[in-house]
């Protein structure tokens, strides 16, 4: 099978999802950068449920640093592992203490507690702030190797593969194409490949082919 040049072949899916906000409904970027905390190993479905009683209660950094173990769970103790994340997020409050001191750098955000190099691409790709790395998240461990853009299964060596094969400055959308592409498209059973924009290229839809 000939090379495929992927920072031209990635174009249409790139410019399908373009912009396309994240799943997790937020309002700002305190909220964004508690949700994201909340939604790891849990969906975003259920996060953005129980968001606006959490807010209205926590509507600031300020207040969420003035909280405690007790008050937090009230809200979010259906959320899997809460007692955890409980404790992430009083740390990261009382790190922060202002929405106005909310990190806007991959090594700033992967320093507070809850937040890995996947949270972190995803709050610099909302805030608009120039990618350091490929956002890869379940959707995005699925959907790459089956396009052929990376191998594998491990996210930190799909993201290096993904930021080898692509240009620089397409790293803050491709993280998230892939992943929009993988909840509507490239489902992991019953992919619909007449509609998806990668299927020229697509390893899997090739195999589909022979």
């Amino acid at each position: 099978m000939p090379t495929i040049n992927w920072k031209k072949e990635i174009k249409p899916l790139l410019k399908k999802y373009k912009g396309k906000k994240h799943p997790l409904a937020y309002n700002n970027f305190y909220e964004l950068l508690v949700m994201v905390v909340l939604s790891a190993q849990d969906s975003d479905r259920h996060i953005n449920k129980l968001a606006p009683e959490l807010f209205a209660a926590f509507p600031d950094m300020k207040a969420l640093a003035r909280a405690n173990e007790e008050s937090l769970h009230t809200y979010i103790s259906g959320v899997r592992n809460y007692r955890n994340k409980t404790k992430w997020l009083l740390t990261l409050a009382s790190t922060i203490k202002d929405n106005k001191n909310i990190p806007t750098t991959l090594a700033s955000l992967t320093k507070l507690p809850g937040i890995g190099r996947k949270s972190a691409n995803v709050i610099l790709r909302e805030m608009g702030r120039p990618a350091e790395g490929i956002m890869v998240d379940l959707h995005v461990v699925r959907v790459a190797p089956r396009l052929g853009i990376a191998k594998g299964t491990d996210p930190k060596k799909l993201e290096q593969q993904m930021m080898e094969a692509l240009d620089t400055k397409d790293w803050g959308e491709a993280g998230m194409a892939i992943s929009f592409l993988g909840r509507e498209i490239c489902r992991p059973s019953n992919p619909k490949c007449e509609e998806c924009p990668m299927s020229t290229v697509c390893l899997h839809y090739a195999s589909l082919e022979k």
